[in-house]
């Protein structure tokens, strides 16, 4: 365990990036990082970051003061952290996510950012969800790319978030449904004439 400038066992500060030479993290006292937890090159961490065991925060992501990440959570490159945010154990946070202060995010919560995975235009369409200040979001949820969750609303266990929630909402269910089939998907930017490239 490490705290503050104090080395520990299996934790990893400033580990590089594939993408990139990025800065030293910054992370702000008083941080309590558990074994296992690896911090990538360009964070920035505000003051009292606490890790669970085996936590992944890569490069370019920047988080508030008290922020408590818990065990077997990866949040990818690129996402932006209110303060006070409790994120529980097995949570994956997707690339581009916004979350704004005082939320919480149950266990085995999944983030999606890519609303057509393996095209090779992909990455300028990349779009984390949103998760606006003091919403909660229950566990085993699923929220999909670019989804917006509203200031204090509830998002049930289990729920797949394909819509906007409006502020103060609670929402439940899985309403997945068929659109179709597969290559009669449009690519929604006109590169290609289908959305893996067909």
């Amino acid at each position: 365990m490490t705290s503050d400038d104090t080395p520990g066992d299996g934790v990893m500060i400033g580990y590089p990036s594939p993408r990139g030479d990025f800065p030293a993290p910054i992370l702000g006292p008083g941080h309590l990082l558990r074994p296992g937890t690896v911090i990538y090159r360009g964070v920035k961490a505000g003051r009292g970051l606490e890790t669970g065991h085996h936590v992944v925060i890569r490069e370019e992501c920047i988080l508030g003061d008290m922020v408590h990440v818990w065990s077997n959570t990866v949040i990818d490159y690129g996402c932006r952290i209110g303060g006070r945010v409790r994120i529980h154990c097995n949570v994956y946070v997707a690339q581009f996510t916004i979350i704004e202060d005082d939320v919480f995010v149950g266990p085995g919560v999944i983030f999606a950012n890519d609303p057509h995975p393996g095209c090779r235009h992909g990455s300028p369409c990349l779009a984390g969800p949103i998760l606006r200040r003091g919403c909660r979001v229950g566990a085993g949820a699923t929220l999909l790319p670019g989804v917006e969750i509203g200031e204090e609303a509830l998002v049930a266990a289990g729920a797949v978030v394909t819509a906007n929630v409006p502020a103060r909402t609670t929402v439940a269910g899985a309403p997945a449904r068929s659109l179709g089939a597969v290559e009669d998907l449009k690519c929604r930017q006109g590169r290609e004439r289908g959305p893996y490239g067909r």
